[in-house]
């Protein structure tokens, strides 16, 4: 299949609906014409200025690389149908009520079509590796090889039987690491290592013990071919009783299976990111302890790796300093043998920091207004990467991404030169960065791209032209014939309830090449409260979304006070303030829409995710804001929830609802001991093997909800976890919410042929 596009994007400010544009100064970034052309064909709701990032002072100067991109996207995948898209095309729309629109993004065409990304690598050979989920094998994650050449179909590497995951953390990350043409990686079904040949004999070789219960996890490894080992993150629970064991071991890669691993670091609550020198001589990592999450206060670490292999001489690099606050994060070693990293030890913004060896200063390598890496959720992270460009006179450059106000942007860092040059994308959303020579290889997404793996290649001296080509896409299809279902995000900023303070949001306003909305009459609103709550709200394409704004809603997804990307300040927020600033941030974004004359005052409604799902459950109990919630593996007890969550988790609330007087705090702010202030309907959905939000919390909620005799659904999924992977789970819940809500406060009929779960206190 082939499709051809071609995209370039960067946001620079944003609009308020229905005001003036916003009185204080934004920071300019460079938008490229052909944006220009297709925003103004579309509702793009931004500002589009043109010009270099202006850093804040002594800033650097920021130039912009002559690179553009092609329209060229060649990829070959077969096409998902649907019967619904047999009638698009019509040039004439009707009209019929917001809702009530008839869409050809099904629920089984965005279950089936949405496939996962969880890293990718090169081979021997240069051919890509990368890590695919898929909801139609029950969320299997499979390691796939690029064919040989354009023509050849990608190859599956992992056999059948066989699942790429850890739980590490429960959330994971860093399930496998390529060296040549030998792979090893995570199975989730026992959490052992094994190791796989690309070349030759394709058998599968354990590295380590079987333990029953998946009691010990490994993730982000890293080879030491000096000393024929792999070097992991391990998390031990085999102690009944008692806290996980968090180290850093050393597998053999040729020994025993049944050998016990050798601890190298240990000690404190966590370990990330354990990396080698170039020369094998010293390893780098980054370590933490409780209470702090790894954007609260962690530190970087250097050891001496002896002629016997251990660690010796360990140092503290970055994150020991008293008085500085940071969050250190991504050591790498340069060609060179110099550490980068990532920190936000000054001015709250994460930046890529040199250190060059003992006695050695920190150097900040390009100080900005930006956010250079994003919160260690999971392992791997991959921010920046280093490369040996054609024609640069540098030993090395330094690939990164960084995010402004919510956009990614991709640069060129010259450590030599201190310059940072900007390089033209289509994507507005970057991460996994990995480069070799003049390829840039990164995970992108935007408003018109689903999550992609993708190929820059740039001429000699990058300063000439950039291929950028799409080698895999979440989706597998072409997506131009939907493109008249899909709604545009209007990113938003709106005022707080904290006199000023903003926060924004991504809105899309409902969508459908075949169908407008009654003159008059103004559609339901669903708003979103993301998962974290230390994380973000992105603007990639998400048919999850589009298939509410097909049909006539209204989505608002709202990065709110303590959401990433806007620095710690913006981040910090929340501390203290959970329950509070979430709940406010997500009802003033819903008030500012209805003012603004964009949706229906009387048909508001929120859904959220893990924290989200708290934040949705203490907006229906806190504010009267909203006429119905859908709550997804959601919290409701907080005290419950401290008590019964995995070790990650187990102080974040010391944060993100206080230390002084926790106790009141917690029951404060717990939306189950106050239902009785709650008026409207919920929905609640949870998997029953999820260990970060147990399923006894969606029951506490369910059972009281239902009590009080207020319409309530409750819906578990055998074999889900804390998030839902399969593809019949991730279809029946968006049929059951949209239908929930249309029978409770829409006023319409869905177009889709559902059959409706039973709802309490509703249904006879």
């Amino acid at each position: 299949m082939s499709h051809m596009k071609s995209v370039v994007v960067s946001l620079h400010s944003v609009t308020r609906l229905g005001s003036a544009p916003p009185h204080a100064p934004r920071t300019p970034i460079l938008l490229p014409s052909l944006l220009r052309k297709l925003l103004l064909s579309t509702s793009l709701c931004i500002h589009l200025p043109s010009g270099a990032v202006k850093p804040a002072a002594p800033r650097r100067q920021l130039r912009q690389c002559d690179l553009k991109t092609s329209n060229k996207f060649s990829v070959t995948r077969s096409s998902l149908s649907s019967t619904a898209a047999v009638e698009m095309g019509k040039t004439r729309k009707e009209t019929l009520a917001y809702g009530a629109w008839k869409s050809p993004l099904t629920a089984d065409f965005v279950s089936g079509a949405s496939k996962g990304l969880a890293g990718a690598a090169l081979d021997s050979e240069g051919h890509l590796i990368w890590l695919e989920g898929r909801p139609s094998e029950s969320g299997r994650a499979v390691l796939v090889r690029e064919g040989a050449d354009a023509e050849s179909p990608p190859i599956d590497i992992t056999p059948a039987g066989f699942n790429v995951r850890t739980t590490v953390h429960e959330y994971g990350g860093g399930a496998f690491t390529m060296e040549g043409d030998t792979v090893i990686f995570s199975n989730y079904v026992d959490q052992r290592l094994y190791k796989q040949s690309l070349v030759g004999d394709h058998t599968l070789v354990p590295l380590t013990p079987a333990y029953e219960g998946r009691a010990v996890r490994y993730a982000d490894g890293e080879f030491d071919l000096k000393f024929d080992r792999y070097i992991i993150v391990r998390e031990d629970s085999r102690q009944a009783g008692k806290e996980a064991v968090n180290e850093i071991v050393s597998v053999e890669l040729n020994g025993d299976p049944n050998a016990e691993p050798k601890v190298l670091v240990k000690g404190n609550d966590f370990y990330m990111f354990p990396r080698l020198s170039p020369d094998g001589q010293k390893l780098a990592w980054v370590e933490w302890s409780h209470p702090n999450m790894p954007w609260d206060q962690t530190s970087v670490w250097v050891g001496e790796v002896s002629d016997s292999g251990e660690i010796t001489d360990p140092i503290c690099v970055a994150g020991g300093d008293k008085g500085i606050v940071e969050a250190p994060t991504e050591p790498r070693w340069s060609p060179q043998g110099e550490l980068i990293f990532v920190s936000d030890r000054d001015g709250g913004f994460w930046n890529l920091y040199r250190w060059g060896g003992k006695g050695r200063k920190l150097e900040a390598l390009y100080p900005l207004e930006a956010e250079f890496t994003r919160p260690a959720w999971i392992f791997g992270n991959s921010s920046f990467a280093f490369t040996q460009l054609s024609g640069v006179e540098s030993a090395y450059q330094i690939v990164c991404t960084y995010r402004q106000r919510g956009v990614s942007h991709l640069a060129i860092l010259d450590p030599s030169s201190l310059t940072l040059s900007t390089v033209k994308t289509s994507f507005t959303d970057i991460y996994g960065l990995f480069a070799k020579g003049n390829n840039i290889y990164l995970t992108g997404g935007s408003a018109v791209d689903a999550m992609s793996l993708a190929k820059i290649s740039l001429t000699e001296g990058g300063r000439a032209t950039s291929e950028e080509s799409i080698i895999w896409s979440s989706l597998g299809l072409d997506t131009a014939q939907y493109k008249p279902y899909f709604s545009t995000p209007k990113v938003i900023e709106f005022p707080t309830k904290v006199a000023g303070q903003t926060a924004f949001a991504n809105f899309y306003p409902p969508s459908n090449g075949d169908f407008d909305g009654p003159n008059g009459e103004k559609p339901p609103l669903l708003v979103r409260s993301h998962g974290g709550p230390t994380s973000e709200a992105k603007t990639t394409l998400d048919l999850a979304i589009q298939y509410w704004t097909s049909r006539g809603w209204a989505f608002a997804d709202v990065n709110y006070g303590g959401s990433t990307g806007y620095g710690r300040e913006f981040r910090e927020r929340l501390y203290g303030e959970w329950g509070i600033v979430d709940v406010n941030d997500c009802c003033s974004c819903a008030e500012y829409l209805v003012n603004a004359g964009e949706v229906d005052a009387k048909r508001l409604c929120i859904d959220g995710r893990s924290a989200g799902g708290y934040t949705t459950m203490a907006a229906l109990v806190f504010s009267d804001t909203f006429t119905a919630g859908a709550t997804l593996f959601g919290i409701g007890d907080l005290t419950v929830f401290e008590t019964e969550t995995h070790k990650f988790e187990s102080r974040y609330l010391d944060s993100l609802i206080g230390s002084t007087d926790k106790g009141k705090k917690l029951y404060d702010r717990s939306p189950i001991n106050f239902l009785d202030r709650l008026s409207c309907p919920v929905i609640v959905f949870q998997g029953l093997e999820d260990k970060v939000v147990p399923p006894n919390q969606a029951r506490l909620i369910y059972k009281a909800v239902k009590a009080k005799g207020i319409p309530v659904a409750l819906i578990e999924y055998e074999g889900e976890q804390h998030g839902f992977r399969k593809a019949e789970n991730i279809r029946n819940t968006l049929e059951q919410e949209m239908v929930f809500f249309a029978r409770l406060i829409g006023g319409f009929q869905v177009a889709d042929d559902i059959t409706p779960i039973k709802i309490d206190n509703y249904d006879k």
